[in-house]
């Protein structure tokens, strides 16, 4: 009788216990990680734990099967109907009569989940915004008569201290489960104030989706929202590329077609709802299960989805539908779910950052605050949010499509055989390249035959320009040197300027091009010029850390980040990557209300800037376009700038 020592594991969590409380109370009481949807009262069987008889020498405890109470009627039911095996105990029922050591399974527990995505660790308290919450209503009398719907209400209230209202969907179906079902029956609330369904007692959970609606693809990823895990995830192409490769020539289809942004938004809400519906085939889902979706994407991707004319974006001042969070039913969208499920999107900063950036800043926030960080995402605008002294401030740099490819005469998306990783040997100019799905590094000497190599990816473009620099081959103002024998410079344009051999082969061979270094030069300078424009508006003299977000910076080497001058005073020690940031910010607040309600609240206090307008952003640009570790300008080339300058 008495005091009893408790030790829940893997947890290590140790606690004092009143003889006879069960196992659940005193696991509640201590911060147990422990699941119920019933609150304690045995109809759920979640609460499921071990108990671990024997000596332990690292608890100085020795458990006996008398120290725990008897099997209860309850827990024989659920072993004789397979919901309980015979070596576990429901820790609602079960009581506690001596020292114990109790195992809380993996399934059992919910309290907290760990995303990775890309090596970006996530820990995220589990408070999703839908809970299921099984309750056992009593028998009506003649006496005591309420409706069904009123004795769910009060149910609700008194064991789990909820105040909800019920809904149509919910009245319609409540009383066929009751009678089927001992008058027990999960409710399905969502914000803790509207109960939206209502299913039959069953070991069902519920599930949400995180989806990263991207220019050029596609992710999604599904959590079970009762345990917090993972469970699927998919990524595909964005099927509007066929209307335009880039952002600012699917809105110029728009205003050339009309109806063209019906076509976008249908071709965009197709794909997600294909993605949905084989997570839920894969997942063997019910109809019902998955109810909650978190978008997130850039300006002109939200306004799509959400079938908003994005227009307005393509031209100044690039005024926005709408900034807030918004939540909207997913029958609404045609996406293929209940009529219960909601879809929702993040707020958006401005009118080129967009609810991508928010989500990539609320992954962050705790690394930003009271620090001096850049946090970046390169795509065809570069995003980017600033702290430092307590203050944050975004703005968008209109960086184009070179950097990923685009406008680069060999230029390709990153897929298998794509070119991502160059070096250029300094004596003999030749470069020996890394493709997708190859491990090997490859050159001339190589046979290429059977390799499918497509071109040259973004993160090989920062590569080959860096090491293009370091070997000499072009000066400090990017363009090619006069006067190399290797054999690797051939003219070009009809003799007009020159080009590198980058890849040899008897068919197609890879060359990189003055034109193509322009482009480089000129994507890199308007992201520095941002990022100089926000370090000077906030008085920021050197970052502390430099995030690169997206799928794109996950790919980029810190130190060629640092060598092509992209990022002011950014050596490659303070750079790295966060990965998919965008889509695990989506992830956070899918699992976490709190992280919702946060963001939402720190979206208000980002100052948004315009770069076009700023005086200063002509001169960063201009002076931002050399190559920091190529040689000085030579003489030849001067007087071949002259020569331009007078034609």
């Amino acid at each position: 009788m008495g005091k009893h020592t408790v030790i829940f594991t893997p947890s290590g969590i140790r606690t004092e216990a009143q003889d006879g409380q069960t196992v659940y109370d005193v696991a509640l009481n201590a911060g147990v990680d422990i699941q119920s949807i019933c609150g304690g009262m045995g109809l759920c069987k979640r609460c499921q734990c071990e108990i671990d008889t024997g000596k332990h020498a690292k608890f100085n405890l020795d458990v006996t099967v008398e120290n725990i109470g008897k099997l209860t009627p309850t827990e024989k039911k659920a072993i004789h109907d397979g919901e309980l095996s015979d070596t576990r105990r429901l820790a609602c029922r079960a009581k506690i009569r001596g020292d114990l050591v109790v195992e809380v399974p993996s399934d059992s527990r919910e309290a907290e989940s760990s995303i990775h995505k890309k090596s970006t660790p996530i820990d995220v308290p589990l408070n999703p915004a839908i809970r299921l919450y099984m309750v056992q209503l009593p028998v009506p009398t003649l006496e005591a008569n309420p409706s069904d719907g009123e004795a769910l209400v009060a149910a609700l209230n008194e064991h789990h201290g909820l105040c909800v209202r019920p809904t149509h969907r919910m009245l319609i179906k409540l009383q066929d489960i009751l009678r089927k079902h001992d008058r027990t029956v999960i409710s399905v609330v969502r914000n803790d104030d509207t109960i939206i369904d209502v299913w039959p007692p069953s070991p069902f959970d519920l599930y949400g989706a995180a989806i990263d609606v991207g220019s050029t693809s596609v992710a999604m990823y599904v959590f079970n929202l009762a345990s917090g895990q993972p469970v699927y995830e998919k990524a595909a192409m964005n099927p509007q590329i066929r209307y335009g490769e880039d952002l600012m020539s699917r809105v110029s289809y728009i205003m050339i077609n009309k109806g063209g942004e019906i076509k976008l938004t249908a071709a965009i809400r197709g794909q997600i709802k294909s993605m949905l519906a084989e997570a839920v085939e894969k997942l063997a889902l019910g109809p019902n299960q998955l109810l909650d979706v978190i978008c997130v994407g850039n300006p002109i991707m939200h306004h799509l989805v959400i079938g908003a004319n994005p227009v307005e974006l393509g031209v100044a001042p690039f005024t926005l539908a709408i900034k807030d969070w918004l939540d909207i039913p997913a029958g609404r969208l045609d996406l293929g779910l209940s009529d219960t499920a909601q879809v929702s999107l993040f707020p958006l900063i401005g009118g080129h950052v967009g609810a991508d950036t928010t989500a990539a800043y609320l992954t962050q926030i705790a690394i930003m605050e009271n620090r001096s960080v850049l946090l970046v995402d390169i795509g065809t605008n570069a995003e980017l949010v600033l702290s430092h002294n307590g203050k944050v401030t975004a703005a968008s740099s209109p960086t184009g499509p070179a950097l990923e490819g685009a406008e680069i005469s060999c230029g390709v998306r990153a897929s298998l055989g794509a070119i991502e990783r160059v070096r250029i040997d300094p004596i003999t100019k030749k470069a020996s390249v890394k493709i997708i799905g190859h491990d090997e590094w490859l050159s001339d000497e190589d046979d290429l035959s059977n390799h499918k190599i497509t071109g040259i990816c973004g993160s090989g473009i920062f590569e080959v320009m860096v090491e293009l620099a370091n070997a000499e081959l072009v000066d400090r103002g990017g363009l090619f040197v006069n006067g190399d024998t290797s054999g690797r410079m051939l003219p070009d344009n009809e003799g007009k300027s020159q080009k590198y051999l980058l890849l040899d082969r008897a068919v197609n061979p890879l060359y990189i091009k003055q034109t193509d270094i322009r482009a480089v030069q000129l994507a890199k300078a308007a992201l520095y010029a941002g990022a100089q424009l926000l370090a000077e508006s906030l008085g920021c003299e050197q970052f502390d850390e430099v995030l690169l977000a997206g799928a794109f910076g996950t790919h980029l080497d810190p130190k060629y980040v640092s060598d092509i001058g992209i990022i002011p005073n950014a050596p490659a020690d303070i750079i790295r990557s966060v990965g998919n940031a965008a889509g695990m910010g989506a992830a956070m607040a899918l699992l976490d209300r709190g992280h919702r309600a946060k963001i939402i609240e720190a979206v208000k206090h980002i100052e948004k800037m315009e770069t076009a307008l700023e005086p200063k952003f002509q001169d960063y640009f201009v002076g931002s376009m050399k190559f920091p570790t190529a040689p000085a300008q030579s003489e030849n080339n001067q007087q071949r700038r002259r020569k331009r300058r007078r034609s």
